[in-house]
């Protein structure tokens, strides 16, 4: 299990917490809207989100701890016990899964002897199944500290964790010029810029190659009108301008008497007084 050095929130630590804490509750006209950059600062100082940032949150938000701790156990970036320096997160999602992302996951958790959502004994690395990385044209596709590392194999995946846990400076294959620690993301996670968000590769080729195809061939989306025309349909300017449905007609939401019940007349009762409902 990872091993955090725990500050009570108290002192500078306190000091520091509720200034940045006022700059993200600035940023929204009503300060509730911040609880989700505020979990991202608390566990920039943690490590997790603490029983203590839960209470902070909710103090500096006028809501219950109960309220803090269902957004927090909702989403799964926000962690309710110490993670490790890095998280370390392998789609096993269709995509990836068929590429090879099971077979990474599976030695990656043989390799450091954990499984998902734990940490090696040295607090470096959580593991964690991903069901998407959202880069499906790298498949397959790790994270670290949600930064990507494309078109992994079982044993890449395991020189980048070696690397990491020998204190070695990572890059990921797209994105800020090296790995930062899983407070440091948090911290940037919460709004506060490192000043990294233009280093390294942005879009790759996989990312680029349909627009680089387009305008080779002078390929351009069809307009409306012209889709409309090429699907034998009217044009846009042809289009007769919507008529709002009538009270009671076919498009209509508004409720009507029912009809009489199968194998009766218009005669038959319905127990409903159609003179009460519009």
């Amino acid at each position: 299990m990872a091993s955090t050095t725990y500050e009570p929130y108290e002192g500078a630590k306190l000091e520091r917490l509720e200034r940045d804490a006022a700059a993200a509750t600035a940023r929204y006209p009503d300060p509730r809207s911040a609880l989700l950059p505020l979990l991202h600062l608390v566990q920039s100082e943690d490590g997790y989100v603490s029983p203590d940032g839960i209470a902070f949150c909710a103090r500096t938000l006028a809501l219950s701890t109960a309220e803090v701790s269902a957004v927090a156990t909702f989403y799964t970036q926000y962690k309710r016990h110490p993670n490790g320096e890095y998280t370390v997160g392998v789609c096993t999602n269709t995509l990836c899964a068929v590429m090879g992302g099971d077979a990474i996951y599976d030695e990656l958790s043989e390799h450091l002897g954990v499984g998902h959502d734990e940490t090696t004994e040295d607090g470096k690395v959580t593991l964690e199944r991903v069901e998407c990385n959202a880069a499906c044209d790298y498949a397959p596709v790790m994270m670290v500290n949600w930064e990507f590392f494309d078109n992994q194999t079982p044993d890449s995946a395991k020189q980048v964790v070696d690397r990491l846990r020998a204190g070695e400076q990572v890059a990921p294959t797209r994105g800020a010029s090296s790995v930062c620690s899983f407070k440091a993301m948090s911290r940037v996670l919460a709004g506060f810029h490192d000043g990294r968000a233009d280093e390294g590769v942005g879009a790759g080729e996989p990312t680029l190659v349909g627009r680089r195809l387009a305008r080779e061939q002078g390929w351009e989306a069809p307009s409306q009108s012209s889709a409309g025309a090429a699907d034998g349909g009217p044009s846009a300017a042809g289009q007769d301008a919507p008529v709002a449905p009538e009270a009671g007609g076919e498009q209509s939401s508004v409720d009507t008497p029912s009809a009489p019940p199968s194998g009766g007349t218009s005669d038959t009762t319905t127990g409903r007084d159609a003179s009460k409902e519009t």
